[in-house]
């Protein structure tokens, strides 16, 4: 492990001997490991928010810095009793199944994506939960019914440049899907779609959550206010160096005044 260039060597040989159930299973992962393979598809899990979470071949690996995204989305979702929630480009719903485990259960959980791999890995992680995937182009892929009443959207969108997406590490751009990897010319394509939509989807003081990179944090925050009409502030985590947008759809200030709030007039 170690000349195969794995840096930590010794955890990770330690995860494959538990993973293996026999020594020629071990010696196919130990050789799955050495080509480059991410850890995680060679296991089958990754370790998130405190979940083990079910990662197939292919499908987007959750990166532990998302953990905080998930800690930001947990604060504002426990303002409801039962909140909707979604998880968009959801890849192994390790989002929000993270979420839905946060709040105890006290949720309904719907995700969708584009990759069938993913939604058939994220359908073993958030069934157990009572969650529904399902499988389309970003709002496509959701039932009509929840328009206007999601109260927490998680987007974890693809956000790397097409044209630094071949300096990524092998392990990202070899063996994950393209499109959880791509954002565009500028990182942004996907979340523009997202955010122009978002506004629809949403429920008044419901709110959007992605993630971004600290450069595009800026752009990200003004195309959410200017694509969905939503109040964007940008939260930061220098211990795991996250970067996260969330943006809120104003709720009504306004309403009609009922007899019982009009002042009584005096006789």
């Amino acid at each position: 492990m170690r000349a195969a260039g794995c840096v930590f060597a010794e955890d990770e040989a330690a995860l494959l001997l538990a993973a293996a159930r026999t020594p020629d299973e071990l010696a196919a992962m130990v050789a799955r490991r050495a080509a480059g393979h991410p850890l995680e598809h060679v296991v089958g899990w990754a370790e998130f928010a405190g979940l083990r979470v079910a990662v197939d071949p292919g499908v987007f690996v959750p990166r532990r810095r998302t953990e905080f995204l998930v800690e930001r989305a947990t604060a504002l979702a426990r303002r409801y009793r039962r909140p909707l929630v979604v998880d968009l480009c959801c890849g192994t719903g390790a989002l929000g199944a993270a979420l839905v485990t946060a709040l105890g259960g006290a949720a309904d959980l719907y995700a969708a994506d584009i990759d069938p791999a993913a939604v058939r890995c994220a359908r073993r992680n958030v069934a157990p939960l009572g969650g529904r995937v399902h499988e389309g182009d970003l709002f496509a892929a959701l039932p009509p019914g929840l328009r206007g009443r999601v109260d927490v959207l998680l987007a974890n969108v693809p956000y790397v440049p097409t044209a630094e997406v071949p300096f990524l590490p092998a392990e990202a751009r070899v063996h994950e899907a393209p499109a959880a990897l791509d954002g565009g010319p500028d990182g942004l394509d996907v979340l523009r779609r997202v955010a122009a939509g978002a506004g629809g989807w949403l429920a008044p003081g419901g709110s959007l959550l992605f993630e971004t990179s600290e450069a595009q944090a800026p752009e990200a925050a003004r195309i959410a206010q200017a694509e969905g009409e939503l109040a964007a502030r940008v939260a930061t985590c220098e211990d795991r160096y996250a970067t996260v947008v969330i943006a809120t759809r104003p709720a009504p200030t306004d309403r009609p005044a009922y007899a019982a709030d009009r002042p009584r007039r005096r006789r």
